[in-house]
């Protein structure tokens, strides 16, 4: 899969999934059937499928190499996990990511960086994988960066009823010593900068690459559909506070809009990046092949 450079930096993808997975009206709690009607033209077909209605997410890696590291932004969903609240993820066995991975030029001994921006089920799967019935880290010579806080926040949650992802994906990770519990605005190298987007988890955060007129912003789940690039303040079911999620999204596209900052997306269709133009009281979110 080819990528792109930014600055004397490659980007890359893994994609693990693409196709149509949520009903809009469900996934946007206040997202009317009038607004929706009047966005379908521009949605369809690429963030919106005709003929089933739902959105079309991606679920996918964002690889970033430098002259001195290979980083993994998120691991999407993983295989053999339990996930039976998410049917479509649960169980799976899938050869596409690691397929994928091997496309770039990659093997599991190659990643030094693993950069979770949050951890939910769909970020987190491939920090582990099963052998020998045990989850051990997928990526044995990598170091794990997560965020102290975000951590804390899910060993809390996880104290009061079991939150499998955590369980099968983050502390297996934390047990076998690879993980690095960071502040929210840690720097993992020159140029690569962890930034606290609060809202859809309480520490949810981005990763900016490069700086100036190089610069890309790996936005997680700060954002998950164009639709809510033209209403910032669409938040989506799962967020923590959906009021500081609206927040926070406005204030990033404003500032990505106003300097013209490559927005990498963990979710919205291929190519998944786009720099965004005002668009009304929002954003339209052009993307870049």
């Amino acid at each position: 899969m080819t990528g792109f450079e930014i600055g004397g930096i490659t980007v890359q993808r893994i994609l693990e999934q693409e196709g149509p997975l949520f009903d809009p009206l469900t996934f946007f709690p206040t997202l009317t059937k009038d607004v929706l009607e009047e966005n379908r033209a521009w949605l369809e077909p690429a963030a919106l499928d005709p003929a089933t209605g739902k959105l079309v997410l991606a679920i996918q890696s964002w690889v970033v190499r430098t002259r001195h590291h290979t980083i993994l932004v998120d691991t999407c969903v993983g295989n053999d996990k339990d996930r039976p609240a998410h049917p479509f993820w649960n169980r799976l066995r899938g050869e596409a990511y690691m397929r994928g991975l091997a496309a770039l030029g990659l093997s599991v001994d190659d990643i030094d960086v693993v950069m979770c921006t949050h951890m939910h089920v769909d970020h987190v799967g491939w920090n582990t994988r099963l052998e020998n019935g045990r989850w051990v880290p997928t990526f044995p010579r990598a170091r794990y960066v997560f965020s102290a806080a975000e951590f804390a926040h899910w060993s809390a949650e996880n104290a009061k009823a079991p939150v499998p992802p955590f369980i099968d994906s983050v502390l297996p990770v934390v047990e076998a010593g690879r993980a690095d519990m960071v502040a929210d605005d840690h720097a993992i190298a020159e140029d690569i900068r962890l930034e606290p987007t609060p809202g859809h988890t309480p520490h949810h955060v981005a990763l900016r690459v490069g700086r100036g007129d190089h610069e890309a912003l790996f936005t997680g789940d700060l954002i998950h559909s164009p639709l809510q690039a033209r209403y910032p303040e669409l938040s989506m079911r799962a967020d923590f506070d959906p009021a500081q999620a609206a927040a926070t999204r406005r204030r990033v596209l404003e500032c990505a809009c106003e300097a013209r900052t490559l927005l990498c997306f963990a979710h919205f269709p291929s190519p998944s990046r786009a720099r965004l133009s005002r668009s009304g009281s929002g954003f339209r979110a052009e993307s870049v092949g």
